[in-house]
């Protein structure tokens, strides 16, 4: 099967680039009004090769294009844990009035200036400057001051409190094997929709000869019925051959108007409604393809690729996080602190400023703990999360195994059809001779209108087996390469998630 297209315009679809290629549909995928593909598509009729249509469903897919938004908002959420060890600007102005029982008034006003910063080892240090100014009595105070506060059990160390961070990192490739997942299925979709319009497209063909030889045999039949050379009986069996074939030209154009539907779907062309769009298939490469490859190859590639899989592999890394976090949450809460601080004081601002310069300081250093009396919840989170993960280790295990069953099974179809692409040709072959056996025989009167017309329909059967033999191979090679999940690399795309986690 013929698979050759420009990498670089079908990897530019869904490559995987720096996080400001996820920002939406920007320009890396805001493509359905651009480019070769869409110049053709505005056309009435629709040309549209097997590598085309693949192009444009992964460029115009409106579902695709839904869920390549997918990977943007995911990757969000590891700017906002990163935000959690952001320095944080703090500030207060106040300003008051108390007036007692005597009429005195007594005015006051502060300002605090500060800076916090977390830190992933469990350190928190803030920074502090305030100034506190009173009206009467005059007594103006500057302070500064350092706080350092340190996780010494429970949220200690930056395996701990970069879990978060971890767990988004995670669930952002996650979202990777998701779209590779989905665009993979699209493609398949969309090769199979052709497949099924080419296929739909022969048989009308392979009908409509099937209905000129039935009229050319009812056009003989009922010249020997003028001359006597047959009875009238014999005009029947023909006049019924054709209205037959005309029953199936009829099933068959139906048929052809719905797969023409699924492949406009697929390819959601732009301009205007795709729907009364008309398409003119480039018949694509119906001879079998080499040999695949073996069995362990595939299945290899299974392990390797399949993005259903490399996905749990990741929840499963996801789950050895969550018992870190939650063993860690079995600890009683204890951080010591370190409080340091200068302070002046003076009748002015600006005096208590300089009266800061002096020896004296406060500090305090201390300790601080909480533990939960039975700590029930923290043993519920850690052994929650210890079920989870080996719930995890079990579907990774299923998965690997439903993954080679797949590919075996898939593998098993594409050798059955192959054969049956020979031995199809050979039936056409021998059912071409049978006809023109019965029609010579007819003509010398030794056969009848009743068996030509039979032999005409296992004609027109093995033909139609025969194109379905070679369209259904080509579809068992697109599911064998779905099961094992090259069917992107295959096609030349350098997609995201094309490898397992590391």
């Amino acid at each position: 099967m013929n698979r050759i297209f420009p990498t670089l315009l079908l990897g530019a679809i869904i490559l995987p680039a720096p996080y400001i290629a996820y920002a939406g549909p920007t320009e890396l995928f805001e493509t359905p009004n651009k480019g070769v593909a869409s110049e053709a598509a505005i056309e009435e009729t629709l040309s549209l090769s097997l590598e085309e249509a693949v192009y444009l469903s992964l460029k115009n897919n409106r579902a695709f294009i839904v869920e390549r938004y997918n990977p943007a908002v995911t990757r969000t959420y590891e700017e906002s844990e990163k935000a959690l060890f952001d320095p944080v600007l703090t500030g207060e102005i106040n300003v008051s009035q108390d007036e007692d029982q005597h009429g005195e008034v007594a005015r006051s006003g502060e300002l605090s200036l500060g800076v916090e910063k977390p830190f992933p080892s469990g350190t928190g240090i803030s920074a502090t400057i305030s100034g506190a100014a009173n009206e009467e009595p005059i007594n103006d105070s500057v302070r500064v001051g350092l706080s350092v506060t340190q996780q010494l059990l429970r949220g200690f160390g930056s395996e701990v409190n970069l879990t978060g961070l971890r767990q988004a990192e995670l669930a952002s490739q996650a979202s990777d094997y998701e779209l590779r997942g989905y665009a993979q299925s699209l493609v398949a979709d969309t090769e199979n929709n052709f497949w099924d319009s080419f296929l739909a497209e022969e048989k009308i063909a392979i009908v409509e000869e099937s209905l000129t030889l039935a009229k050319k045999q009812l056009g003989e039949a009922e010249e020997r019925i003028k001359v006597g050379k047959i009875p009238e009986i014999e005009g029947v069996a023909a006049r019924a051959e054709v209205a037959l074939r005309n029953e199936d030209l009829i099933n068959a154009i139906s048929d052809l108007e719905s797969k023409r539907l699924k492949l406009l779907r697929s390819v959601s062309s732009p301009g205007g409604s795709p729907w009364e769009r008309e398409l003119e298939l480039i018949k694509p490469s119906i001879e079998p393809a080499s040999e695949a490859d073996t069995i362990k190859e595939h299945v290899a590639l299974a392990y390797k690729l399949r993005p259903e899989l490399n996905q749990a592999r990741v929840e499963l890394r996801n789950g050895e996080l969550k018992v870190v976090k939650t063993k860690n949450g079995l600890l009683p809460k204890l951080e010591g602190f370190l409080l340091l601080g200068k302070s002046g004081y003076s009748n002015t601002l600006s005096g208590a400023a300089g009266d800061i310069s002096g020896d004296g300081y406060d500090l305090t250093v201390g300790v601080r703990g909480e533990l939960p009396w039975e700590n029930r919840a923290a043993r519920a989170d850690s052994m929650r999360s210890l079920l989870n993960r080996d719930r995890a280790e079990a579907a990774v295990a299923n998965l690997e195994e439903l993954a080679e069953l797949d590919v075996r099974l898939a593998l098993i179809e594409v050798k059955r059809l192959k054969a049956q692409v020979s031995a199809t040709a050979a039936s056409r072959d021998l059912q071409e001779e049978t006809l023109r056996a019965e029609t010579e025989k007819f003509r010398v009167g030794r056969s009848t209108s009743l068996l030509v017309a039979g032999a005409q329909r296992d004609l027109l059967a093995s033909k139609i087996a025969e194109i379905e033999a070679q369209v259904n191979y080509n579809k068992a090679l697109v599911n064998l390469f779905l099961q094992d999940g090259s069917l992107l690399n295959r096609l030349g795309f350098d997609a995201p998630g094309a490898a397992p986690p590391d």
